[in-house]
């Protein structure tokens, strides 16, 4: 295929040069409708390309086939079979990925190191997860993803399982034996979904891990706007094989995505594709030599230790790591990593990915260069100079991998949409939670709708608030009460 085209951008560009007069959505009416002020901020530009997809790049009976060719040429470039824009992010194609292999109370095999939309998707669609233990590590305090003989016993146990989700990479980078995992569920004859949220650039340098359609994933989710180039809600989807009818995953993205979907995010799709296609390679050889020197003088810095694959890979941990994702542990600084991200973007003006109760992480891609990197050493340097004003860390009561898991005793749908109370912390232990309780990012919940609660995972959050902690979906911020299920 000739992946010089961009399909959607080349129709904007007409539709610019043509002059076309729009008496459809968006009201806006090109910008002419907007506050000068909100013009000012976000520009013209954004407008004029905010057009419909259909009755706008595309005439009314879609004629023209500009997302079909987008979709396909993005398939090609990725080998992959079929390929489905979303321009509502990857907590939605990750919902439609999972309806097009389990239906309402069918049994879907789940790593719980899932991410909080997926959940969404179990509580939306009624689907009984069998839960698979992630590969803990009790010294960093840090989950890795399930091994394939995990998913392989689960099989075994739940024949009746439709199929199963790993995710892969994490947020921290780390990344499943995705082909061992897929052979795994293809020896079951199931399909297996990859949560690639963070991993939509894997496919375009061979030094980064494996990716899903390359390792025999059915289906592949990836958000472009995490690791790429596209706009924030940008995600494609990606499948292979015959294990899922892609006419069914078309329509459970049909029942879920917007109808009105934006031009700008399809735009922006299209250009990284073709982006990759034509510099991928030499983009990350650029990306992935300018991070091991930010690795190299990061671990000069006292009281940093700047993890690698030595300390994240091997048997029990994970089958890799995306280099990109640099994550320092600064317990030698013995501050929170909290406590630090929020000192270094007041003090410096930089954001960092993630944070949690020992360790800070920044994000690389293929957008960074010297000047943004520089900037994050300047920052780093400064933190470990002013660590005495941190001092001392929190304490966070993080519990062994036994006290993290909670028992399931209700489908996450009938403990979300059944009758609840909210009761104070301390009175919520035993009771089966009826929310989501998740430490964000990364965005994994602690205690789902239908767990029990227990008293280690309860103290943890307590705790982990009063460090510093970010808790946004629970009923109650503070986790101060939560919300269970009233049982009789």
């Amino acid at each position: 295929m000739d992946h010089s085209k961009a399909p959607v951008l080349e129709a904007l560009e007409a539709y610019h040069a043509e002059r076309q007069t729009s008496f459809t959505p968006p009201g806006h009416k090109q910008g002419r409708g907007a506050d000068p002020r909100v013009r000012a901020v976000l520009g013209d530009a954004v407008f004029l390309s905010d057009v419909l997809a259909v009755n706008g790049l595309d005439d009314r009976t879609s004629s023209h086939g500009v997302l079909a060719e987008a979709q396909a040429l993005m398939a090609d470039a990725v080998d992959a079979e079929h390929t489905f824009f979303s321009t509502c992010g990857s907590s939605l194609s990750v919902k439609a990925a999972m309806l097009s292999v389990a239906g309402p109370h069918e049994t879907l095999l789940v790593g719980r190191d899932a991410h909080k939309a997926v959940v969404a998707g179990l509580i939306l669609s009624g689907v009984c997860p069998v839960w698979v233990d992630p590969q803990w590590d009790a010294d960093l305090h840090l989950a890795h993803p399930p091994a394939s003989e995990s998913f392989d016993a689960a099989f075994r146990e739940h024949p009746e399982a439709k199929g199963a989700l790993v995710t892969s990479p994490t947020p921290y980078g780390t990344c499943s034996d995705l082909a061992a995992v897929s052979a795994i569920c293809h020896e079951h004859g199931k399909p297996l979904i990859a949560d690639e949220a963070w991993g939509a650039h894997l496919p375009f340098h061979p030094d980064l891990p494996a990716w899903g359609m390359d390792a025999g994933a059915d289906v592949c989710v990836t958000s472009v706007h995490k690791m790429g180039s596209g706009l924030e809600q940008s995600s494609v989807f990606h499948l292979q094989g015959d294990l899922i009818d892609p006419h069914v995953l078309s329509a459970r993205e049909d029942l879920l995505g917007t109808t009105s979907p934006s031009s700008l995010i399809y735009a922006a799709l299209d250009g990284w594709r073709r982006q990759m296609v034509e510099h991928g390679r030499s983009l990350y050889d650029d990306a992935l030599s300018l991070v091991s020197d930010v690795r190299s003088r990061i671990a000069t810095i006292d009281g940093m230790h700047v993890h690698d694959r030595a300390d994240f890979c091997g048997p029990g941990r994970a089958a890799d790591m995306d280099p990109l994702q640099v994550i320092v542990d600064i317990t030698g600084l013995s501050i929170s990593g909290y406590s630090a991200a929020d000192w270094i973007r007041e003090h410096h003006r930089v954001n960092l990915h993630l944070s949690d109760h020992r360790r800070i992480s920044a994000q690389f891609s293929h957008g960074d260069d010297e000047q943004s990197a520089d900037r994050l050493l300047a920052a780093f340097e400064d933190l470990a100079r002013h660590a005495e004003e941190l001092r001392p860390a929190p304490e966070i009561h993080v519990p062994d991998p036994a006290g993290l898991r909670l028992e399931q005793v209700m489908l996450p749908r009938d403990a979300f949409f059944g009758r609840t109370e909210q009761v104070p912390w301390r009175r919520a232990v035993g009771r089966v939670s009826a929310e989501m309780l998740t430490p964000y990012p990364p965005g994994v919940p602690a205690a789902l709708p239908g767990e029990r609660l227990s008293k280690e995972v309860l103290d943890y959050l307590r705790s982990g608030i009063d460090a510093g902690m970010v808790v946004p979906d629970a009923v109650d911020g503070e986790v101060q009460s939560v919300r269970v299920a009233v049982q009789d």
